[in-house]
């Protein structure tokens, strides 16, 4: 058996094996060790190798999903090695054969489609990476549901383009390093990858299926390889590849989705995140619709208006309650479709098809009667019809709540096969003697308490309370003796024998004959896959615009307007995520506006800290990625220019792991938003510089402020302390001056949390620190050393000047003291009048070399 085991697990290579063992999947050694510390269970050993106990643990096979979920959350990938043949089967090779197994599966974090396994509101992707020419290709699958799409990228957009699918699994050539599983190399030839793709479409050539560079389809083939790796051959379902470009979409990179929270919080999880503040999708696959939507804005003006033209259409209340109460009736059929073309579903799933299409029927029947109905509902409703002699086969076969289980049958509906209900006729009148036969041995035994009772391994027997037992031991009897229990005897009879083969053999050929529908019925299914998954894609957009309809009309918001030229105009826009965390506070949040233009695309917003400077400039970025979704934004109205690209530095953070502290991060995106932001990209810049001293802080946010002005000339919210940059607003056409209002009141800070034009007066960084609870001889030290800053200020002009009547200082300016007089003594006496050309010349470099001493 062991060395049957270390052959599977050389198979298995660096997955955990689930080694099948009758009701338990075992695993030895090393894997042992690590399920056992990540599943909390206990380690036992078994035998010996080398010498050595051998480390074992093991998982119920009835509870095994809930097992792989946890270690696939942990990190692990697993194979599932099961049993090939019976013990039957195997004992009749010879009576010391072990029985065949083999890995039928790898389960890996990119490859689920079980429902336990996956989140009904969340995609889970699989990436795979190629690159050809200098570019590289990309392709995602999600094969719980058959979404696959295809792009070839430039490789400074690779991290953006990951972000945006946060993959559960990124799989990639030999030596990438980027990859959480690496692949040979020849499964991303891109020759061979066209063949592979071609015939898995059953089609002569790519074209017909779109326009795909050779690294699209290296990536593609590549992607397509490990599939067929991890399922053993077994493909799961794939729809037809969409190409996906770039610049269809808005470009959204790490950092700036991070510090947005576009779809996942900081802190970790969808609470506090965008994605969580606007989702009303009633649907499993609404919900990750709309996820993908946010994290892809459009930058197709037309493809936008058909999302808000859908999402208008539910403003009517009733049309968007009575949607939404249908949509919510309907179970989620694209994963169910995905479970059945993996040859994992199960009557269940058949069920859900069923249920989901006939509610998508009569949906479709009612959107129908619309008048004049938008364009995206007249391409959306033919996906919801054609179904209809599907269902109704389903509907005559299936009964209403089929089990999850096939295996004990009862999920084909009555008088769907006549000959399945003579099978089934006949096991309930076996069963009815078999009762008949119980009060009959009562009777004839004199034991009222006889039973006749059915397991798996004696199958139907008699069963006596031990006290009773010496009646049927006697040979007369006609019963057999069986086994001994503590309290109860069990027998055989030669009659009960006879009823119990009846009544097992129409049960076999009964379950066999469901399983017979159950194939036939799945295979029809797969004969329709593609129409299933355009009706579970309608039924999800669907849901995605009743869905924010429902966000508009809750919140008050407004359909965004879309121009062609750069701009964003917002009229009392509000911060969707705080505004609802003010809301439960009892508090009212205050909404501001923002209006850049060509002549004032450049905002320098100053202010105290919690004052709202963040939130106003996060709001404003948030309602340009919501409206390029195709949603209403939190605003009284909101005119937009299209943005290519969104840039947020905002908020501090570091990433020691890599070496870089915060102010690294904070110059690296800086650096980043720099050289890649465009005329037509939006950007918002919180505190650029203050990671450093005050004059190096200082002179870099000054330049930024400069080449976001002068070089990318975008539409720009800068947010600083830094109040010597107002000065620029005298040499930068396009900067305006804004602050956020705040007032001190009897000593105490008051924050108005209102954008108003022109510069603060100051940063009441102390009336903040107040606030935070700094112990007040702190407090008041600080107002001492501000007095002599502001002191040496006015006089000098510069900060610095202050400096000097601080202990802290002194050493360091007596020096410097020491240095300028030795230069002044130099400098009064000299005869300038007597001094040579060469003679002055000299001095100068005297002079020169004294100062860098």
């Amino acid at each position: 058996m062991m060395a049957q085991y270390l052959r599977l697990k050389a198979e298995a290579d660096d997955c955990l094996l689930f080694y099948r063992m009758g009701d338990f999947f075992e695993l030895f050694f090393d894997d042992a060790k690590a399920a056992a510390a990540a599943l909390d269970i206990a380690l036992t050993s078994r035998g010996e190798h080398d010498g050595a106990p051998i480390p074992m643990c093991g998982v119920p096979v009835h509870a095994a999903e809930s097992y792989l979920a946890r270690l696939i959350r942990a990190g692990f990938r697993v194979a599932i090695a099961e049993q090939t043949e019976s013990p039957a089967e195997a004992k009749a090779r010879g009576s010391k054969a072990l029985v065949e197994r083999a890995i039928v599966r790898f389960v890996t974090a990119g490859t689920l489609t079980e429902e336990t396994l996956l989140d009904a509101r969340r995609s889970n992707w699989l990436v795979a990476l190629a690159e050809i020419g200098g570019m590289l290709g990309l392709a995602a699958a999600d094969i719980s549901t058959g979404s696959f799409e295809i792009a070839e990228i430039a490789p400074d957009l690779l991290d953006a383009e990951l972000a945006h699918y946060a993959a559960a699994e990124v799989i990639a050539p030999e030596g990438w390093g980027r990859a959480t599983v690496e692949r040979p190399r020849a499964s991303f030839e891109s020759t061979g990858a066209e063949r592979r793709l071609c015939g898995l479409f059953g089609v002569a050539t790519l074209d017909g299926l779109g326009q795909f560079g050779r690294p699209g389809i290296a990536a593609a083939g590549g992607l397509v390889a490990y599939l067929e790796h991890v399922g053993k051959g077994a493909l799961p379902f794939l729809q037809r590849p969409q190409h996906r470009s770039a610049s269809e979409h808005m470009l959204i990179d790490a950092a700036t989705r991070e510090s947005l929270e576009l779809t996942q919080a900081q802190g970790g999880g969808r609470s506090g995140s965008l994605l969580d503040a606007i989702d009303r999708t009633v649907t499993g696959a609404g919900a990750r619709l709309l996820a993908g939507d946010l994290g892809a804005p459009l930058t197709d003006r037309p493809r936008i208006q058909a999302r808000l033209d859908l999402v208008a259409l539910f403003h009517e209340d009733g049309l968007r309650h009575a949607t939404r109460a249908a949509l919510r009736a309907m179970p989620d059929i694209g994963r169910a479709l995905g479970r059945l073309v993996a040859k994992r579903g199960g009557p269940r799933d058949l069920a859900q098809l069923r249920d989901g299409l006939i509610e998508a029927r009569q949906l479709r029947d009612r959107l129908a009667r619309i008048d004049q109905p938008p364009a995206l509902l007249a391409q959306l409703l033919p996906a919801l019809e054609g179904h209809a002699a599907f269902t109704d086969v389903l509907s005559r076969a299936l009964i209403p709540n089929p089990p999850l289980d096939p295996s004990q049958g009862g999920y084909i509906a009555e008088g769907y096969d006549a000959a399945l209900d003579e099978l089934r006729s006949l096991g309930g009148e076996g069963r009815r003697a078999i009762a008949a036969l119980e009060a009959r041995y009562r009777d004839q035994t004199g034991i009222p308490a006889l039973k006749i009772r059915h397991n798996g391994v004696l199958g139907y027997h008699v069963e006596v309370p031990a006290r009773a037992a010496d009646k049927l031991m006697a040979a007369e009897s006609g019963f057999t003796h069986r086994q001994t229990l503590a309290g109860v005897v069990r027998f055989n009879a030669p009659e009960l024998h006879e009823q119990a083969l009846r009544v097992t053999q129409a049960g076999a050929h009964a379950l066999a004959a469901e399983a017979a529908h159950l194939e036939d019925l799945s295979e029809q299914a797969l004969a329709r896959r593609d129409a299933i998954a355009a009706a579970a894609d309608a039924i999800a957009r669907l849901d995605v615009a009743a869905g924010l309809a429902e966000r508009a009309v809750e919140g008050g918001w407004c359909r965004p307007t879309l121009v062609e030229h750069p701009c964003l105009e917002i009229e009392a826009g509000r911060h969707p995520v705080v505004e609802a965390a003010v809301a439960k506070a009892g508090a009212r949040f205050v909404a501001n506006d923002c209006r850049l233009s060509e002549d004032a695309r450049l905002w320098l917003v100053t202010g105290p800290n919690m004052g709202g400077k963040s939130t106003f400039l996060r709001q404003n970025a948030l309602i340009a990625v919501l409206a390029q979704t195709g949603s209403y934004v939190p605003a009284a109205s909101a005119t937009l220019g299209l943005v290519d690209r969104l840039f947020s530095r905002v908020g501090a953070s570091d990433n020691l792991a890599r070496g870089r502290s915060t102010f690294m991060v904070e110059m690296v995106e800086t650096a980043a938003i720099l050289a890649q932001a465009t005329p037509h990209s939006f950007v918002i810049l919180d505190e650029v510089g203050r990671g450093t001293s005050t004059y190096d802080g200082l002179a870099i946010a000054w330049a930024v402020v400069e080449a976001v002005h002068d070089l990318n000339r975008c539409r720009c919210l800068f947010a600083t302390h830094y109040h010597e940059l107002t000065r620029l607003a005298g040499t930068l056409d396009a900067l305006s001056l804004h602050h956020v209002r705040a007032r001190e009141w009897k000593g105490d800070l008051v924050l108005l949390h209102e954008v108003a034009e022109g510069a603060a007066d100051r940063s009441y960084g102390l009336a903040v620190a107040k606030l935070a609870g700094l112990p007040p001889p702190v407090l008041g030290r600080a107002r001492d050393v501000l007095k002599k800053l502001e002191s040496g200020r006015e006089k000098t002009g510069g900060i610095a000047a202050g400096l000097d009547d601080l202990p802290l200082f002194a050493a360091t300016a007596q020096a410097d003291d020491a240095e300028c007089d030795a230069i002044r003594a130099e400098v009064e006496g000299l005869d300038v009048d007597a001094l040579t050309p060469r003679e002055a010349l000299e001095v100068l470099y005297r002079l020169k070399s004294m100062a860098r001493e």
